[in-house]
């Protein structure tokens, strides 16, 4: 029964600490992805704290197409590592296949709910403070108006109403059905 608690523990340990690094390595890349302010204080502390691993990375892989193809395969990377050691925790055995499968499943499952996050905040800020600017607000604006800017195209504003944040949110949810949870699926029948 003691080892039970032990095994918990240190799976609660492997997902914080890996898990926040791979979230500072996905909001750096979202961050390039969306062209967004390097200069804001919150961009400059994930560049800090991200350099380590992916400058040397980077001239070994280039980037394609503006994508940093060195952030990808270090989150791919990392949350491998995280399912194994997870895995190896509770004792269970985990193919390769699997675990490629798995990680892919849960990073998109984190930009995911990374976007409905930062969607939600902006939707709050945007009722509690509308038209203030702030670094934050401004860095929030720059990293979901490439997900939004396509929904307000299919759903114009109504009586100065923006639906957008609706219909980015209720696609996501279907990505999330359609998408996430089959391949999650998949990636433990491979295991």
């Amino acid at each position: 029964m003691d080892n039970q608690y032990f095994t918990a523990s240190g799976v609660l340990v492997i997902n914080a600490l890996f898990g926040l690094y791979i979230l500072a390595v996905l909001l750096r890349f979202l961050l390039q992805w969306a062209g967004a302010d390097f200069y804001n204080p919150l961009s400059q502390f994930l560049v800090k704290v991200t350099n380590p691993p992916l400058k040397p990375l980077r001239r070994i892989i280039p980037g394609w197409g503006g994508i940093d193809l060195a952030s990808v395969l270090l989150l791919v990377a990392l949350q491998m590592l995280e399912v194994f050691l997870v895995n190896t925790t509770l004792g269970r055995a985990a193919a390769p296949g699997g675990l490629f499968v798995g990680a892919l499943a849960e990073l998109i499952n984190l930009t995911l709910n990374v976007y409905v996050v930062m969607i939600l905040i902006q939707v709050i800020l945007s009722w509690l403070a509308p038209g203030n600017y702030n670094p934050m607000t401004a860095l929030l604006h720059q990293l979901t108006e490439p997900v939004l800017a396509p929904a307000r195209r299919v759903m114009p504003a109504i009586s100065g109403i923006d639906l957008s944040p609706i219909v980015v949110l209720l696609f996501f949810q279907l990505l999330k059905l359609l998408i996430v949870a089959p391949l999650a699926d998949f990636g433990r029948s491979l295991s």
